[in-house]
Formats: structure tokens, sequence, C-alpha cells
């Protein structure tokens, strides 16, 4: 008798009946030379082929040309890849696995059991694209923090459930809501810029997006919030959900292209690759895809355009010790890693020391550490050892997984860190909350 298909076997044996073959060309530039093999956070820690870069662009090919089947084992292998990109960094041949695994999983849908699935789903096409929706549903969670319900049901919550309990961050009581669409730059005009507000950020870091505010206008910025901006999409896309992802990326193409800007200034690295990517994003789109390609050419990372840009001089010394950690999404992804480290060089008082493997992932990768908490913790565990070698203070992580994983992983493993975005730092060293008003 013919075994019947598990719910995952049936949901991508539909999908797959309903798109064309895997028809990636990115597929075919891979030379197998292994120079990836140790940069891979899932090779490092498991020795394995089939979790490695090399060994997954080799299943997908597989796939593709219809060797191997799309089941279960086969997405066990793509899912539990960080989507780092760090083989990017070390590929000679110049392979864009982000890629490779993207299509794979548009294909696969999101992981998980069919809870944990319904769940995703749930956040990526509900939650995601409504900023009402999303700051409702982090008003309830920051009411159920508050209210002390957490600590009364840990006794009676599994383990597991125990442990993402504790890795939620503190909602705060306020988000970001500036009040008018254009904030003029409060010193000589030299530029008008789009800034994202972002959906976790505006909601979990409020004090990030208005220190970002804040030192793009004493840069002479002219910031522009537009109102019809969403989400960036980039969870979406990562997890194989690009329906929703695509229809994001139209509106905040829309949204900034309208606006006449010399940049889209970006405070979240993750956020900022996929935006730059917008054009491989809406490639098939008639309406969007030149469009899509023009506005990825603005995107900018904070740190990127601020220091294109010549950033005024800040004047109050930080007397800390700060390590910088490489988001993956910035280093690997954006290739962007110098202009960070020089603007925390030129704050006084600031000493630098690099840490051992600054631009390997923490573990967090977007969702990660809730879907693959296990490789997650290891990651973080030789993450912070490494934090703790430098005898560092200050963690510097802009991007908002990093900030969480590392606050998590002071609480928790330690050293006792104090966790920054860089335009934390620099606003202090500006004094730029003093004497002038977001609203």
């Amino acid at each position: 008798m013919e075994r019947a298909l598990t719910q995952t076997e049936a949901s991508i044996e539909a999908k797959v009946s309903g798109l064309p073959a895997l028809d990636i060309p990115e597929l075919y530039q891979c030379v197998h030379c292994g120079l990836c093999l140790d940069q891979c956070p899932t090779y490092r820690a498991l020795h394995i082929e089939s979790e490695s870069p090399r060994g997954r662009i080799h299943l997908v090919r597989a796939a593709a040309e219809g060797r191997i089947e799309l089941n279960e084992r086969f997405a066990s292998h793509l899912n539990l890849c960080l989507m780092c990109r760090a083989c990017e960094s070390a590929c000679p041949s110049g392979v864009q696995y982000g890629r490779i695994a993207e299509a794979a999983r548009e294909i696969l849908g999101p992981p998980g059991s069919p809870l944990a699935r319904a769940v995703q789903r749930a956040a990526f096409q509900y939650l995601l694209p409504s900023p009402l929706r999303l700051r409702i549903a982090a008003r309830l969670l920051g009411f159920y923090q508050r209210s002390g319900l957490g600590r009364l049901l840990e006794l009676a919550l599994p383990e597991r459930l125990r442990e993402m309990q504790s890795m939620m961050p503190a909602v705060p009581r306020r988000f970001f809501n500036p009040r008018s669409e254009v904030m003029p730059a409060i010193a000589k005009n030299r530029a008008r810029v789009g800034m994202l507000s972002g959906c976790v950020m505006s909601v979990l870091f409020p004090e990030v997006n208005e220190a970002t505010l804040r030192v793009l206008r004493l840069n002479g910025c002219d910031v522009v919030l537009p109102k019809k901006q969403l989400c960036c999409g980039a969870l979406n896309v990562h997890n194989g959900e690009t329906v929703t992802a695509k229809a994001m990326a139209r509106q905040n193409i829309d949204a900034f292209l309208e606006s006449k800007l010399d940049a889209v200034v970006v405070n979240a690295a993750g956020c900022g690759a996929a935006m730059k990517e917008y054009g491989h994003l809406l490639r098939d789109d008639p309406a969007y895809a030149e469009k899509a390609e023009r506005f990825g050419r603005l995107v900018k990372d904070a740190g990127e355009y601020l220091f294109e840009l010549g950033p005024r001089a800040p004047q109050r010394p930080i007397e800390r010790v700060v390590t910088y950690q490489d988001p993956c999404h910035l280093a690997h992804g954006q290739k962007i890693r110098s202009q960070p480290r020089e603007l925390l060089k030129a704050i006084p008082g600031i000493e630098l020391r690099e840490m051992n493997g600054a631009d390997r992932c923490c573990g967090s990768a977007g969702i990660y550490n809730l879907t693959h908490p296990e490789m997650s913790q290891e990651l973080l565990q030789e993450k912070m050892a490494a934090i703790a070698e430098t005898s560092a203070e200050i963690v510097v992580a802009p991007n908002p997984g990093c900030m969480l994983q590392l606050r998590y992983g002071a609480k928790r493993y330690g050293p006792p860190v104090e966790v920054l975005h860089l335009m934390d730092l620099l606003d202090r060293a500006y004094d730029a909350n003093q004497g002038f008003s977001l609203r």
C-alpha cells in the first residue's frame, strides 16, 4: 500500500506541481572547492557535508535535476542554515548562496511543525504587513510582561516554552512615533533622506530610531518618514514567503520614491540587505523591476551613509572599552565592515578592541533562535566567550536581531556587557538629545 504523505510533504508536492522546476543559475557556479566550509556555522559545529553551503547546493542541484525528492529530510538540511551568507564572503567564484537557499525555501515553505508553520504564516501575512496590528500585538505582549502573568505561568509551561519566554525582549511602554512625516535638518542642510522605521525597530527599539533620526538631522539631513512605508519583508523572504514580501516591497518602493530622496537610510542590517535586493525579488514584475533596481541603489545602511556623507566630529568623550559585532547581513550581505568601525574610532575616549570571529553569526538569524534553539545557543555561547576575551564594556551590533540575542547572552552566559546600536553611541557622543525635540 502506498504510504500517505505527511503534511509537509503534501504541501511541498502541491507547491512543486504549481511552480516551474527549480531554475537557479547560481547553482551551476559552485565548483565545490570547500573554501566555504570553515566559514559556515553549522558545518563548524557538526562537520557534516550536508550541513555546509557546498553540501546544500549539491542537494538543491540534485532536487532541481530530479535526482532526489523534496521531502522532510531535504527540508531539514535547508532549514538548519542560518542564512548568514558568510559563505558568500569566502567564495572565490562569487556564488550567491542566499539566492539559492531562498529559492528552495520558497518551495518548501516555513519550517517546523504544522502549528509552528501556521504561527509563522500568521506573522508573515497578517502581522508584519500591518503596522497597526503589529503595534496592537506588541501592546498585548507588553501588558502580559508587566502584569506578572508570565512568572505565574512559568511553573506550568513546558521547558521549551519557558526558554522561549525567557528570550522575549521587554516591550517598551512607548513606540517610535514622530508626529511629522518630514523632520528638518538642525545643521546646515546637506541632503534629503528617507528613513525606514521598521517593524521590530519601531516597537522594540524606539530609542535607536530616535537616536538615528537625531544623528541624521545633526549631520544636515532633512529626514522623510513616509507614513505609507511597511516592514521591509526580510523575514518573509528568508523563510520562503514571497507573495506578501513582494507586496510590501512594492508599497515601500512607491512610498519612498515619490519623496524625491538622495538616499533611503536603514539602521537594521537585515532590512538594508533585503531592500538593496528588491530588484532581484521583483525581477519578474514588469511594472516594478526597473523601479526596484533604482530603489535598491538608493538604500544605504545608516553607518554606511553617515560615513559617505562625512560626519560631524563627535565632541563628547565616551571613556569605554568597546568591541564590534559584525551583523551577518551587514558584513556578508552588504559588504560593509570598515565604515562602522571608523565611526566608532572617531568618538573621543573609545577604545575599540576587535573580538575573534567578529563576523561569525551570533545565532539570532531572524527567528532562527526560536526555530533551532540548540544550534542558536551553541553559537551564542561561542560569541559570548569571544566578547569576554576582549574585556569590553560595550558591544556594538547595528541590527535588532543581534542586539536581542547578545542581550540575552549577556544575561544568561555573561559577560554582563551593555549591548548598543552604533547610532546609540554616536547619539551619546554628539550629546544630541539636548536642546531640541523629536516632535
